[in-house]
């Protein structure tokens, strides 16, 4: 009888888990128009101020066609957020970009979640939330916007900067943290005007950044400022956001999980 207890446990879990892996995917983006999204302009990028002044949202944040398919643009002369009408939790994101010719400073843009909270109260554009930086270089950095607060495990590199390592002591990230931002562990990025492949596992209080492939950050114990108290914070809207360089969007999708895949985990 054990041993047939055995054998029906792991038939269970089997089919858990398989059942798991064919969860079906839901299109962030349509495909056709941007009519799930909602768009803020905030300030203007330095030295490019007068072309903020000139920016529309339909002009920042439009949809056109790349390689024969529709795709999200993203110009970026100006900061901006386009943000979900949906809130999500306990999902798997999957995005693929790549960076235009048009570049205002520096190629910079990020996929914020568990965003919250009104436009503007991160750094004067954004939602309160945390990033998965996208800026060329540092694709997979884990910054703090507005109140935000988690913990990551790092190992200092020196002038108060803090790089994610599996093994490092774990530290406090926010605005009474050690810092707002820990860098990725590793570059993966591919080079400019390729197609780059995004994956954000958030389950909980936890989250985990991949790029093409490879898991470059491990996020702990999301949560938010609130009268001086740290809250949990496991669920939110999705910004991309318009910081500098102009982004091509052709797939942005999210499934539901009930956990977080050891695969990605360290």
């Amino acid at each position: 009888m054990k041993f047939l207890a055995i054998i029906l446990t792991t038939v269970v879990l089997f089919l858990g888990s398989a059942c798991q892996q064919q969860t079906e995917w839901e299109p962030v983006f349509n495909g056709e128009n941007l009519e799930n999204w909602e768009t803020y302009l905030g300030t203007p990028i330095d030295g490019y101020e007068d072309l903020a002044e000139k920016a529309t949202p339909e002009q920042v944040f439009s949809v056109t066609q790349v390689e024969g398919e529709n795709v999200i643009r993203i110009s970026g002369e100006v900061n901006g957020s386009l943000a979900t009408r949906e809130k999500f939790e306990n999902y798997h994101l999957h995005m693929e970009f790549k960076w235009g010719e048009n570049v205002y400073g520096n190629r910079n843009s990020g996929l914020l979640y568990h965003s919250y909270g009104p436009f503007g109260a991160g750094l004067d554009t954004w939602m309160n939330s945390h990033e998965m930086q996208l800026m060329t270089g540092n694709i997979g950095d884990s910054y703090r916007m507005g109140e935000t607060y988690c913990e990551i495990p790092v190992r200092e590199t020196g002038d108060g900067n803090y790089q994610y390592d599996p093994e490092g002591e774990r530290q406090a990230f926010g605005k009474d943290g050690v810092s707002k931002i820990a860098a990725k562990s590793s570059d993966y990025e591919n080079p400019i005007g390729e197609w780059n492949e995004i994956d954000l596992y958030c389950y909980g209080r936890q989250s985990v950044h991949v790029v093409n492939g490879e898991t470059v950050m491990v996020n702990y114990n999301s949560g938010s400022y609130e009268n001086g108290e740290v809250n949990p914070l496991t669920s939110g809207q999705i910004q991309i956001q318009s910081e500098g360089g102009e982004l091509f969007i052709r797939k942005i999708e999210v499934r539901d999980i009930e956990e977080i895949p050891g695969e990605v985990l360290p």
